[in-house]
């Protein structure tokens, strides 16, 4: 009997059950990653099995060669580019974790580069102390003595009293930080003896009772109302009747650079009558942005798990953030045609719809449940389908960009035999699930910042 044959790789498949593709586990540790909302559940995984999975693709990749240094890379571009503050922690705490003298080396560089608020110092303990207690290593301690230096004594008493399992003055007694000057000296002196007191921002004002619409027009008056603050509380600034044109004026001047684009789509939920200021905001991060030419592709995934919240505690759901991505991408580009794509269930085929390509939030209302999920079936994508449709339709494009969670449905057709037929061909992948199908000749680009416009643009610039 022969015995040396070759063993067949069982196929792995999508959640509904069409043939993902194998991936290298730096590729992996990515997709799980850039666009995870740490510990919240989403359509079809838990947190808690997305959190255990990246630890486990952590390991992979510190098998290869500079292993860690890749880890914290990724970290690094998660908090800075895809505007993450959880997961980035986490690959850290991997490496902390790993107690390899190659991941020892990168972690206090990775600590300080990736802590970007006062309070990120705290929750890096707190889940290193997930399930239990253990004592902080050096390098965690250099790294967070490191990042400790860098915040002011604004940021810190914004931060020195919340609550949670670590406080503030508890990171500062465990690190032994140094202070660079006597006016640090005397700030964490402060801090350590709880007598910071809590800086002039809209929860200090609220939570001492002041009055809301003072409150809020005074801190827009004097520049103190950050963007994400500002945009979470257009609720409450019109329930306390702030004056239109102050909030207009506000949105008008704010800095969108650190603001998430779907963050625009949830803020005009709550204030559909600022819509237009809304949408201006979030193009001014495309100022000056190199232009796409030539002819532009866009294909969004409208099936059901895109319906599904990003994560469990987010008011959003997968297809907003795809919606949103969209919705910038349709501003660069010099010529575009959006398609809008679901399944028939019943069929096993795609349902794919040519929609207007309008503009922002016009393209929005678009993609919407009510117009597109309802109208062209409801079911899952068929990516194979889709792009065979697309080759019938629009065989001069230029480029193809698709947006989805790669949870394809077609079980009769491998999704990764869809040849793509443009220039350039990317897959944008808003979900954070183990498996995919946008790889191969597709250039695949995981998370839901703007970090991924500016991939697309800065790719075809080396071409």
């Amino acid at each position: 009997m022969r015995t040396n044959v070759a063993v067949k790789t069982p196929p792995i498949h999508t959640h509904e059950g069409a043939v993902a593709v194998r991936i290298n586990a730096i590729q992996q540790l990515r997709r799980s990653v850039m666009a995870c909302m740490l510990f919240e559940d989403t359509f079809y995984e838990s947190g808690v099995e997305i959190a255990e999975r990246i630890h486990e693709e952590v390991a992979e990749v510190l098998k290869l060669k500079d292993g860690a240094g890749i880890v914290a890379n990724i970290a690094y571009e998660a908090r800075t580019k895809f505007k993450l503050r959880h997961a980035p922690l986490w690959l850290i705490v991997a490496l902390i974790q790993a107690k390899t003298e190659e991941a020892r080396a990168v972690v206090s560089g990775a600590i300080a580069s990736c802590v970007q608020r006062p309070d990120e110092m705290a929750e890096l303990i707190a889940m290193y102390w997930r399930p239990k207690k253990a004592p902080l290593t050096a390098q965690m301690k250099k790294g967070l003595a490191a990042a400790f230096q860098k915040f002011d004594r604004y940021a810190l008493s914004k931060y020195a009293n919340r609550d949670g399992q670590v406080k503030m003055r508890d990171v500062l007694f465990l690190v032994h930080a140094k202070p660079r000057n006597q006016e640090q000296t005397a700030l964490w002196k402060e801090l350590a003896e709880n007598e910071l007191t809590a800086p002039d921002t809209w929860e200090s004002n609220l939570s001492a009772g002041a009055d809301k619409k003072e409150t809020f027009t005074r801190l827009i008056a004097e520049k103190q109302l950050g963007a994400l603050a500002l945009l979470r509380n257009l609720r409450n600034m019109q329930e306390a009747k702030v004056d239109t044109s102050v909030i207009r004026e506000a949105l008008a001047t704010m800095k969108a650079e650190r603001v998430l684009p779907f963050r625009f789509i949830t803020a005009a939920k709550y204030a559909p009558k600022l819509e237009p200021e809304l949408e201006g905001a979030m193009f001014r991060c495309l100022e000056g942005a190199t232009k796409l030419t030539g002819k532009t592709v866009l294909v969004v995934d409208c099936s059901g798990s895109m319906h599904g919240q990003i994560s469990g505690k987010s008011e959003l759901d997968r297809l907003s953030a795809a919606a949103a991505l969209a919705m910038l991408l349709r501003e660069v580009c010099e010529e575009v045609v959006i398609y809008a794509t679901a399944g028939d269930d019943m069929r096993r085929q795609h349902a794919t719809m040519l929609v207007p390509p309008r503009r922002g939030f016009g393209l929005r209302d678009l993609l919407r449940y009510e117009n597109t999920y309802r109208a062209i079936g409801g079911g899952g994508i068929f990516l194979k389908q889709v792009v065979d449709l697309l080759r019938e339709k629009e065989s001069d494009a230029d480029r193809i960009v698709v947006f989805t969670d790669e949870q394809d449905c077609d079980l009769v057709n491998k999704p990764a035999s869809a040849k793509p037929f443009g220039k350039n061909n990317y897959l944008i992948n808003v979900g954070a699930d183990r498996n995919g199908i946008g790889y191969g000749e597709w250039l695949h680009i995981d998370g839901f910042s703007e970090a991924t416009l500016d991939f697309i643009q800065q790719h075809e610039a080396q071409q």
